[in-house]
């Protein structure tokens, strides 16, 4: 009997790279040199006129940092990223923003009442007086608890609400998580139900932006630290509060945020119930003070399964 003849596996087709790609990528590169360029000659020729090259270089910024990179960005990112949920917030101008990891199960008075019991303090929503108060507060270095947070968008709205931490009175930095209401029957992937999506991260100092040269706050790369954090004081806060973690409930990943930080998490999803927390005379004052109706509210217990 002759020995049968080996079998043969056919190379994979070479990737074709054709002529227009190339020079697609081309000008892409040598647009981004020349208005690094660009950005350059405008800065170091300015300060040849004296006081009013600075004053043209300052309306430079301000036009290229809140008018120009701002539009391109959404033209593209409108092109580019997808618009369903695949775990992180986006910016107002359409870039990824912070990732989502943390999720509850429970009415909104319930959480209200869970997060100022775990000590933490409703943000300002943004307006011109939060924004001026916040511009104040970090040139002082006066403490402001309820400094507004930049609006980033889940679901496509921005956050319901936020809660932040302020450390040691320094406005620059600060403990904060972002709430947003899930849309009715919406399901988690794997099939979970929850009520809130939150996003926390810690702002460690005042910078700018490496995608938009806007003046934001910069986070601390280990978001999975912040995530705990806002655990741990909830879950301290209030005994009756449960919490269960959605093991892998992403890959786990390195990236950037909106305004170009790092950021990296081990794609754990935890999610806090807090549909057995009691909502006392204090509470009510409290979060009907932000226009929350706490009439009615009855518990919703909610099993997570993946299944």
């Amino acid at each position: 009997m002759s020995p049968e003849p080996p079998v043969t596996v056919a190379a994979p087709p070479r990737r074709h790279i054709s002529l227009t790609a190339v020079f697609d990528e081309f000008f892409f590169i040598y647009a981004g040199v020349a208005a690094i360029w660009l950005s350059w000659l405008v800065f170091t020729q300015s300060f040849q006129f004296g006081w009013f090259g600075i004053l043209f270089f300052v309306v430079f910024w301000v036009i290229l940092a809140y008018l120009v990179l701002p539009r391109l960005h959404r033209i593209l990112t409108t092109i580019y990223v997808p618009d369903y949920f695949i775990g992180r917030a986006r910016t107002s101008d359409g870039l990824l923003g912070d990732p989502i990891n943390l999720a509850v199960l429970g009415p909104e008075a319930q959480l209200h009442a869970a997060m100022q019991r775990a000590g933490w303090t409703r943000a300002d929503d943004v307006n011109l007086r939060s924004s001026w108060g916040i511009i104040v507060s970090t040139l002082t270095r006066r403490s402001y608890d309820e400094a507004p947070v930049s609006p980033l968008f889940l679901f496509g709205t921005m956050q319901d609400f936020a809660y932040q931490q302020e450390v040691e009175g320094n406005p620059a930095k600060r403990h904060h998580v972002r709430f947003w209401r899930t849309p009715d029957g919406w399901l988690l992937p794997g099939g979970a139900r929850v009520d809130w999506l939150a996003a926390g991260t810690f702002d460690r100092a005042v910078g700018l932006s490496l995608f938009t040269l806007q003046i934001t706050h910069k986070i601390d790369a280990d978001t999975d630290v912040e995530r705990d954090h806002v655990v741990r004081t909830v879950v301290e806060g209030d005994p009756n509060v449960a919490v269960q973690t959605l093991v892998d409930f992403s890959t786990g990943y390195h990236s950037r945020n909106g305004g170009g930080d790092s950021i990296r998490t081990d794609g754990a999803l935890p999610i806090l119930d807090v549909n057995r927390v009691e909502v006392t005379g204090a509470d009510v004052g409290e979060v009907e003070g932000h226009g929350v109706d706490v009439d009615g509210v009855e518990p919703r217990l909610r099993e997570v399964d993946r299944d």
